[in-house]
């Protein structure tokens, strides 16, 4: 089992459609069976797979010792493709109840997921550097960092990367790439901002770019990814060459 962390260090990056279309495509695509975990206490992710955060258990319950994990899991109307859904009782978890006083909360998302039956697990991250994101990246194999082509996008990749190596001393955790969203191509700043990215992140950035596209605001209406919503846009066109880059690098 790959347990693959999305994050970014601010919002407006397309982390959330990231992760949805991963899994999705994972599933569609690679026959593999996939968990996406919202764990990110906006919940964006749940709705984006057409689930009421209001109406579903988060991994909070479960974290508290209150659930077992397998409680909280959703299936969602693409078959192999299951949900955790999210809810606001996230965002202050771990100053609550039992993990409050746990020393090692950190670790304890690893250690619910570890005993899971699934290809792949995605964990959608919130996008700042907080205990849910530290979480998320020690549970982890890999991260892929979501990013724009903006000034402080890029300057939040510098503090990201710092967070990732103060945890990689100690769990060994892999950068995937880093992907670009809200692209074009004709952009005068790309250059620089490539150059920045790759200052960073060396050899990490994912060449197939994400294209603004209005179809992926509205497949989140009906809670689809795009691939079933708009099969013919740019967006799902990309998202499916962005996947098969990843999964080369993965074999590799």
């Amino acid at each position: 089992m790959q347990v693959i962390a999305v994050s970014s260090f601010k919002g407006g990056t397309a982390k959330t459609s990231t992760a949805l279309h991963l899994g999705a495509a994972l599933v569609k695509f690679y026959k593999k069976k996939v968990l996406l975990l919202d764990f990110d206490a906006q919940a964006n992710l749940t709705t984006g797979l057409g689930l009421d955060p209001d109406e579903n258990d988060s991994l909070a319950p479960v974290l508290q010792g209150e659930k077992k994990i397998e409680q909280v899991i959703c299936s969602s109307y693409l078959p192999n493709l299951d949900l955790i859904p999210a809810d606001t009782w996230l965002e202050r978890v771990e100053v609550t109840g039992k993990l409050a006083s746990d020393r090692y909360s950190h670790e304890k998302l690893k250690d619910l997921i570890a005993s899971l039956n699934y290809d792949f697990v995605i964990i959608d991250t919130p996008p700042s550097l907080c205990w849910l994101t530290e979480s998320a990246l020690i549970a982890a194999h890999y991260t892929l960092i979501c990013a724009t082509p903006e000034f402080y996008s890029v300057k939040g990749l510098q503090r990201l990367s710092q967070f990732i190596e103060s945890i990689h001393v100690r769990h060994p955790i892999q950068v995937l790439g880093v992907v670009l969203s809200f692209w074009n191509a004709r952009g005068k700043s790309n250059q620089p901002f490539l150059e920045a990215i790759e200052a960073t992140f060396t050899g990490k950035i994912v060449e197939n770019k994400i294209r603004r596209d209005i179809a992926v605001s509205e497949a989140s209406i009906f809670g689809k990814p795009v691939f079933d919503t708009d099969s013919q846009s740019r967006a799902a066109e990309d998202y499916t060459a962005m996947v098969k880059e990843l999964m080369s690098r993965l074999k590799k």
